[in-house]
């Protein structure tokens, strides 16, 4: 039965007798009791009479001592590497402590809180895990009014402890929120196939550049985007197949772009260099042909000069030398006179060998020089006057 209930024999709890009143209990009871057990725990024995009164505050304050130093202990901490220690004392902020052992107030006048600055926390953008899209958070509208669905994972860490724990109530959703915002605002005012293939880098710097910003100057959350990331980007699920075979068209078009441009590569310097080396001989023949004429020119002016002072020495010089132009090339040589002229074989000009080819020439030119030799004056070739005289009429 309790203590309290009716027909409890009036006991109460601390005295454990039966009272005739319901009054309160005796305060210096209750003291002379916590002496009692006081005592006993430092071996004493409790005093029974009127003299204790006097042991009685000694223990109280021994006791008090002890409390007091149990608590100004309690006001030293450790913060540990890597660890800030954010001090509030009658809850406002006061410092934050860095790595090592500190003291403060203790509590209730002094609270620290522990906050890790060097971790790196995620939060995923349009993904719950690895295989766990988010359709809500994921698919995005392009400029070009195209649907595409985007997985962004963002690390970050806390740069201010105490503006990470009373700028925000809730930071990582405020962080996740905000780059949401920031994501969607960037792919809307790009284009699908940019957001799809070259431009996923040029993405991520804009987001992260566009959250961070956000976080100093309109938040001042004390939170430092670390890195973003693109997981995967893609169009919608039902229309995948189809732009699967746009991509691919889309690469083939450049692989043949590729290739003409390779071919165009190839082809136009060996062009340049054929085209380079017909203009050099151009240029080679012109000056060649220049010289040759200015050479005739000069040689025409000189024997000109020498006709016009002995004309007939000069005309006979010309003549000869015309002549021996002529049958220096060939082996056959006439001699002119009075009498019959006569066929003249250069026998050092004939070949010295027994073959075959070269006797058949040899009697093939014997032949002809008895040929010759049978001809009459009229069929003989004219002389050198008969020729000059020829060349004056």
């Amino acid at each position: 039965m309790s203590w309290n209930e009716p027909g409890g024999g009036d006991r109460d709890p601390w005295s454990g007798s039966g009272r005739n009143n319901q009054g309160p209990p005796d305060l210096d009871e209750l003291l002379k009791k916590l002496q009692d057990r006081i005592n006993r725990l430092f071996g004493r024995r409790p005093r029974t009479g009127g003299g204790g009164g006097s042991g009685s505050s000694f223990g109280i304050g021994l006791v008090v001592v002890v409390l007091l130093v149990v608590w100004l202990a309690s006001g030293f901490f450790v913060v540990d590497e890597g660890k800030r220690g954010v001090v509030l004392r009658f809850g406002k902020y006061v410092s934050t402590e860095m790595p090592g052992p500190h003291w403060q107030p203790p509590y209730p006048i002094t609270d620290v809180r522990i906050v890790d600055v060097s971790a790196r926390r995620t939060i995923r953008i349009g993904y719950d895990s690895p295989t766990r899209v988010n359709p809500e958070e994921a698919l995005m509208l392009t400029r070009d009014e195209n649907i595409v669905s985007v997985q962004l994972a963002v690390q970050w860490q806390v740069s201010e402890p105490d503006k990470y724990l009373f700028t925000l109530i809730q930071p990582e959703q405020t962080l996740k929120q905000l780059t949401e915002s920031a994501l969607r605002e960037v792919v809307g005012k790009s284009d699908m196939d940019f957001v799809l293939t070259e431009g996923r880098a040029e993405v991520v710097n804009a987001t992260m550049a566009l959250v961070q910003q956000t976080l100093d100057e309109r938040y001042d959350a004390g939170i430092r985007v670390v890195e973003m990331a693109i997981q995967d980007v893609q169009p919608p699920e039902p229309v995948q197949g189809a732009f699967s075979e746009a991509i691919r068209a889309r690469e083939d078009e450049q692989r043949f772009i590729n290739e003409a441009l390779g071919y165009r590569n190839q082809i136009i310097p060996q062009a340049k260099g054929e085209a380079a080396r017909i203009i050099e001989e151009a240029q080679g023949y012109r000056a060649q042909a220049v010289a040759n004429a200015q050479g005739s020119v000069a040689r025409f002016l000189a024997v000109l000069e020498e006709y016009s002072q002995a004309p007939e020495v000069t005309r006979e010089r010309l003549y000869i030398e015309a002549m021996q132009s002529v049958l220096s090339r060939t082996s056959k040589i006439l001699v002119g006179g009075d009498s019959a002229p006569l066929m003249y074989l250069p026998l050092d000009r004939l070949p010295t060998s027994g073959r075959s080819g070269e006797q058949g020439a040899v009697g093939a030119d014997a032949n002809e020089a008895n040929a010759a030799g049978n001809e009459t004056p009229a069929q003989l070739p004219l002389s050198r006057e008969r020729l000059r005289s020829r060349e004056v009429r």
